[in-house]
Parts: structure tokens; C-alpha cells; sequence
């Protein structure tokens, strides 16, 4: 999708169609307790979003949480979606719910893509960071099937201080694993994810080179969340080798748009700045017109080095972390270790 399209029909529509979940991550940004919200959008709620998302007309809609399998209408709204024409992907918690029987009816309705989360090479590493004993097991059998119900398959890595040493690990199980696309977070301190997890803009940089090789070496797809700077990098990288697709400027609010299980409309799930509600605004206007999310698409607008970068139109900086961090959204990125040309920081 092209950078000025983004303005009108966002890349990624990301639906939190509940905040509960039977697991406990220690980096959780919904901090999503076992537990049902009795304020979450009922049934009803739920498929005027999926009529106001097929006129927002996203690249594709990603239902996640919590656990979308908390939902005992996650079947009916999965098939709502996919008859108003939206592609439709699915970020389940690995538990007993992911069943391969749910998996077979999700790819009978239609869905396009499942993401599972796999945070550590081994069963120390992944359990601990997911709270649950049993996770790791339970992620290695939900991948064989998801491949038995022919959905294709997206892994998640969330790194932090304390797990990226093991991401060399990670990803030699990423490389076997071979999914379509392996998205890996930058953990922004939202929810239950504290500051001390964040990592620093020294290793920002140094997941961001790695990240590139292991692409290159193994012909996989990477994407990055809230860590835009990744981008920058593969320009960089990519100067002197054969041109390539370059890669969509998305951000919190640019090409991108959350919707809370209450039915709060935030530039992202990690940005929780709310402008308005689905039950009282229709999701196309405020995302085409609010003065947030304009704001947000104003790269003139953006503070420090982040507003005198020459990758700022492809980057931008991770407003997010830009918000957690300083409590100002158009603040530069802090985890970002790049310096503009004649830039001088601050002493």
C-alpha cells in the first residue's frame, strides 16, 4: 500500500476483541487478566465494527487480545469479516483453546493468517517470559497445526533485555520453523512491560543489523514493531545491492489503527491515547480526520532528531515509545541510535 494512501485505508486495522487471556507475560500490554471485561463491545457492538472496518478498508484486519478464543463469538465474527470482503488474520494465546479443530474452522470461515508467539528458543526461556508452564510445548504442537489446517503462519518474538541474548537462538527456531513472516517487538513499557525491560538504542541497532542478515541469509520476511528505525536500516543496507520494493512507512496512526475491547479507537495498541469510541464514531472519520491521528501523520511536526532525519518519511520514530518514554507522542525516539547528518545531541 502507498505511503499516501495510508492517509484514508490503514496498512493494519489491529481489533483487541477481548482482553482476557489464561496467560500471564510478564511484558503483557493489555496486563489481560483470565477474566472476561464486562465493558467489552457484546456481539452486537462487535459486527457494526466489522461493518465500520469494511468502510475503513484496511490491508487486513488482525484479531487479537487477550485471547480472541475468549470469545464465544469469535466464529461469527471471523465469518462477518471475511463475507464484507476484509482479510482477516488471527493472534491467538497459545492454551488449550487452540485446538485443531478451531484452527480447521478458522481456515474453513476463511482467515488468512495465524500468528503465534514463540519468545525464547527453549522451554526456560519462552515459559518464564509467558508466565505459564507448558507454553513452549503447547506453541511447538499449535504450529504443526496450523500448518494441518493450511493457514499460514506468522511467529512473534518480543525481545526485552533480559530475552534478546538469547536471539540468536530464537532465530535458528525461526529459520526451522520457516513461517511467511516473522514479526519481532521491540517491548514498549505499556501493561505490565516496565521501563527496565526496553532495550537501549545501542542494542535497538545492533537486532536491527542482525535481523537484516538473518533475512538475507534465509530468504524469510522480517517485519518490526514499534522499532519503525528497522526500515532505515534496510535502506542503508540495502544502497549498493539490487533495488529493491521499498519498505511501507507505517507507524502508530500512519497506516495503522487500533480498537480496544471497549471499543476505543488508539494510533496503535501500544500508543493508548484514545480520541473516540466505535459506539459513538464511525472508525473511518477518526481515522482520516482526527487531530491525532493527523498529527501523528505529520512528519513536520516531529520533535529532536526525529524531525530533522532524512529517513523520517520512511521511519519516524517509534511514537510510542516516543509517548511512554517522555509523555510527548511527537518527542524524538529514544531507543533510536542513529544521528542525522550535523545533528548535535544535546548535552
Amino acid at each position: 500500500m502507498r505511503d499516501a494512501n495510508l492517509a484514508r485505508h490503514p496498512a493494519v486495522a489491529i481489533w483487541e476483541v477481548t482482553r482476557a487471556c489464561d496467560l500471564c507475560c510478564v511484558h503483557c500490554r493489555a496486563s489481560a487478566t483470565p477474566r472476561r471485561d464486562p465493558r467489552e463491545l457484546d456481539t452486537a457492538a462487535a459486527l457494526d465494527v466489522v461493518d465500520q472496518l469494511a468502510e475503513l478498508a484496511p490491508g487486513v484486519v488482525v484479531l487479537t487480545g487477550g485471547d480472541p478464543f475468549k470469545r464465544p463469538d469469535l466464529e461469527r465474527i471471523v465469518g462477518a469479516a471475511v463475507e464484507r470482503g476484509l482479510r482477516v488474520a488471527l493472534a491467538p494465546s497459545v492454551t488449550p483453546l487452540l485446538t485443531p479443530l478451531a484452527l480447521h474452522r478458522l481456515a474453513a470461515l476463511g482467515v488468512s493468517r495465524i500468528a503465534l508467539s514463540l519468545d525464547g528458543p527453549d522451554v526456560v526461556t519462552h515459559d518464564r517470559f509467558r508466565g505459564v508452564p507448558g507454553s513452549f510445548e503447547r506453541t511447538r504442537a499449535a504450529i504443526e497445526a496450523v500448518r494441518d489446517a493450511g493457514l499460514p503462519l506468522q511467529v512473534n518474538t518480543s525481545l526485552t533485555r533480559q530475552t534478546v541474548e538469547h536471539l540468536p537462538a530464537t532465530a535458528d527456531r525461526v529459520a526451522d520453523i520457516a513461517p511467511v513472516l516473522w514479526s519481532v517487538f521491540l517491548v514498549v513499557p505499556v501493561g505490565r512491560a516496565a521501563l527496565a525491560q526496553q532495550l537501549g538504542p545501542d542494542a535497538c541497532e545492533r537486532v536491527f543489523h542482525f535481523l537484516y542478515e538473518w533475512s538475507e541469509r534465509t530468504g524469510r520476511a522480517v517485519k518490526t514493531t514499534a522499532a519503525p528505525a528497522y526500515r532505515r536500516v534496510v535502506v542503508q543496507r540495502r544502497r549498493h545491492a539490487v533495488p529493491q520494493e521499498r519498505p511501507a512507512a507505517v507507524n502508530d496512526g500512519k497506516g495503522f489503527v487500533f480498537v480496544s475491547h471497549t471499543g476505543e479507537i488508539q494510533p496503535s495498541g501500544f500508543l493508548p491515547l484514545s480520541t473516540a469510541n466505535v459506539r459513538e464514531t464511525r472508525l473511518a472519520d477518526v481515522y482520516r480526520h482526527s487531530r491525532l491521528f493527523r498529527a501523528l501523520r505529520d512528519e513536520g511536526r516531529l520533535g529532536g532528531k526525529c524531525g530533522v532525519c532524512p529517513f523520517r518519511s520512511l521511519c519516524g520514530g517509534s511514537r510510542a515509545r516516543a509517548y511512554a518514554v517522555t509523555g510527548d507522542f511527537l518527542a524524538q525516539d529514544p531507543a533510536c541510535a542513529y544521528e542525522p547528518p550535523g545533528w548535535a545531541t544535546p548535552a
